[in-house]
């Protein structure tokens, strides 16, 4: 063994059961021969005189491209998505009201410490069940700030929500869906100078995969992960997967070091991302610095402060005094009024001379909730196609300070599937009470709305709506989040006001065990048709028509999709705008 190989552990293949006892196991990950550099050097001698030829070919490019780079004033290597300027040695402060308590953001580590707390083998949450009703719409603070900047995922997203590469610098996938081939990054190290190969990969899902992390349903049919080499990862599905690679640009894509030990990951970090963690006070500040290792563009500042404020007033005050250079995710009535603040000193672009506030995109869909249980008035279609009439959702729309436009389906703008479905209930409040006017006065009598704090206005809103015709009474409760948790868990609720915020998150609609209990045949069958396809292009459409289904039916009534805020000052560039709530990546943001 060479000097270098000293040390690590040696990794043999591993096999585990799948989730369904009469499915064949899934296998993960052969080629785990010793050490890295063992592991690569185990093609033996004929891969080694290829290395050598290959990386006096690479030296001798680089030292071509690195001079023209000197002269062009640029560090950016071709090839490469996103390349941005790294020539910026200063320090960006950004703000924000939840830094991590922990920054453990490993999804098998989650799930284990959940297993030991209920004394089982571990569980997979379901999306849309009552439990995790409040977190719809979230995205935990360490998986916002650590992943594509600490931690790196196989697949990455854009500011458009759009698949790019990530870990894997592209992807092939067989004609029937069912084979999943990537090509892993050459060069690409962890913070601790170990390589990040195949191996590392196969190593994260394993570990999802046997905790039985929260979401690894998303993963699929899986029926092998396997890397044939040190480039190469193959999955193999037992049945078509076609959000697999939307799966793997989240945690469940994210790559750890097989082979690190002693790193306390609630506190440290061992990430392959543009940034390595300098320093951490929980729930306080996160302080990151450049990875001068980087296997892709180095990023734009040397450093990045985080610090924690106490709500959007104290990030606006921030921001506007210069204690912050960048606040991402303001809330909307903060951001609205600090944008007008700007405005009233003589900028009409809302500047202020200081402070520039932009809005983004999201995939936040607010919507008015029907509980279709068989207790609740809204299990009646020709009910809940009534309160779509009744109900002006485009006036709603355009009266919140955070909206985007109407919606009327279940996709929004940024997902794959969308269409503009605002047309199938218009505004119609005849038409509406003519539908009423069937049932009998026993029947329509009231109806619970129950919503939290956030969504009080809005509700009262829906309320008058619907009193504007003889029947029936909306009872509206307000509640605390815990209080609103229990009740939507016990499920003695009719309507209920919330937002959702994910990708391809319209396939709760189709669990009866979500906390709609929503169960419509053709839903299912259209459903299950995009499920199926073999390609991103056909899972598009079908999931259209997917969505026109559960719009005709009037599952729910869908109001608006969400923007979010961000205020940065002046000389602040490379920072995103949409997304934000999701994902805070900072390799290109710089001052200057």
């Amino acid at each position: 063994m060479s000097e270098t190989a000293a040390g690590h552990a040696h990794h043999q293949p591993r096999t585990i059961s799948s989730a369904t006892p009469s499915a064949p196991p899934v296998r993960l990950g052969p080629m785990q021969q010793g050490r890295r550099n063992e592991r690569h050097g185990a093609w033996g001698h004929a891969w080694v005189q290829w290395g050598v030829f290959l990386g006096m070919v690479a030296l001798l490019s680089a030292l071509v491209w690195g001079g023209w780079s000197v002269l062009h004033h640029r560090i950016a290597w071709p090839g490469f998505v996103g390349a941005a300027v790294s020539s910026n040695d200063g320090t960006v402060k950004v703000g924000v009201t939840d830094v991590p308590e922990s920054l453990d953001i490993r999804p098998f580590a989650a799930a284990a410490s959940t297993a030991g707390e209920n004394g089982t083998t571990g569980s997979t949450n379901q999306l849309g069940s009552s439990s995790d009703v409040t977190a719809l719409d979230t995205v935990p603070s360490a998986e916002r700030l650590l992943i594509g900047n600490v931690y790196e995922t196989l697949v990455a997203t854009d500011q458009h929500n759009q698949l790019k590469p990530g870990l894997a610098t592209g992807w092939t996938v067989s004609e029937d869906g069912l084979t999943y081939t990537f090509t892993i990054a050459n060069g690409a190290t962890f913070s601790n100078g170990h390589t990040l190969d195949a191996t590392d990969v196969v190593w994260s899902m394993q570990q999802s995969v046997v905790a039985k992390a929260s979401g690894v349903d998303a993963l699929g049919d899986l029926r092998s992960v396997t890397n044939p080499d040190a480039r190469t990862v193959v999955i193999a599905l037992g049945q078509p997967n076609p959000t697999l690679p939307r799966a793997l640009a989240g945690p469940l894509g994210t790559v750890f070091d097989a082979e690190g030990t002693g790193i306390d990951y609630a506190t440290q970090s061992a990430g392959s991302g543009p940034f390595i963690v300098d320093g951490f006070r929980p729930g306080r500040s996160l302080t990151l610095k450049r990875n001068g290792a980087y296997h892709g563009t180095l990023a734009a500042s040397a450093a990045v402060t985080i610090a924690a404020y106490d709500d959007d007033d104290a990030l606006a005050q921030a921001v506007r005094s210069g204690a912050i250079d960048w606040a991402p995710g303001l809330g909307a009535d903060v951001a609205t009024t600090l944008r007008q603040g700007a405005q009233s000193e003589g900028q009409s672009d809302g500047t202020g001379g200081q402070v520039t506030v932009s809005t983004g995109a999201t995939t936040s869909k607010v919507l008015l909730a029907y509980n279709h249980g068989n207790d609740s008035l809204l299990s009646d279609e020709q009910v809940r196609k009534a309160f779509r009439h009744q109900i002006d959702a485009t006036g709603i729309a355009a009266s919140q300070q955070d909206s985007g436009g109407a919606l009327g389906g279940p996709i929004s703008t940024m997902e794959p599937g969308y269409e503009d479905l605002t047309g199938l209930f218009p505004y119609d409040t005849v038409k509406a009470q003519s539908m009423l006017a069937y049932f009998g006065d026993e029947y329509l009598t009231t109806v619970d709305l129950v919503v939290t704090e956030r969504w009080r206005s809005v509700a009262e809103t829906i309320k008058n709506q619907i009193e504007q015709g003889a029947r029936p009474r909306v009872n509206l409760e307000v509640l605390s989040n815990t209080d609103y948790a229990a009740r939507i868990q016990a499920g003695t609720w009719e309507m209920t006001i919330l937002s959702m915020n994910g990708t391809d998150d319209a396939g709760m609609f189709v669990d009866t065990d979500s906390i709609f209990h929503y169960d419509d045949a053709e839903a299912q069958q259209a459903y299950a048709s995009a499920r199926a396809a073999t390609n991103e292009t056909d899972y598009a459409a079908r999931m259209k028509t997917y969505a026109r289904a559960l719009s005709e039916d009037a599952a729910a009534d869908w109001l608006y999709t969400r923007v979010c805020f961000t205020a940065a000052r002046t000389g602040l560039a490379g920072y995103p705008t949409a997304m934000v709530d999701q994902r805070l990546p900072l390799a290109e943001v710089r001052m200057g």
